[in-house]
């Protein structure tokens, strides 16, 4: 499963699209999140009947960085409903982002 990218005007529909959507805001010269994506891309293989996940490219959305108080990328954020419920700062290992959906996924 690829990151699918979405842009400020499709952020609100997309983060109700399923119960549960990991977001992660990042960039395109960010090392970690390079190292990112293919952690996220196995989590959304492995839950992909219960779980979404996306990504926002902080710099052609800063709009959307700002609102979630992005100040340092790579960051996840857990949408449970539409809502933010948890946020992970920096990259972690991948089960730190599986303990962060555990309660929702």
């Amino acid at each position: 499963m690829s990151l699918q990218t979405v842009s400020t005007s499709a952020f609100r529909s997309a983060v109700r699209q399923k119960d549960v959507v990991l977001v992660s805001f990042s960039t395109k010269w960010c090392p970690p999140c390079k190292v990112l994506r293919p952690i996220l891309e196995e989590l959304g293989n492995e839950k992909g009947s219960s779980l979404s996940v996306l990504q926002v490219d902080c710099d052609a959305s800063p709009e959307l960085a700002a609102r979630y108080g992005i100040m340092s990328t790579p960051t996840v954020i857990v949408f449970h409903q539409g809502e933010p419920v948890n946020k992970l700062v920096g990259l972690r290992p991948k089960k730190a982002y599986e303990a962060a959906l555990a309660r929702y996924a």
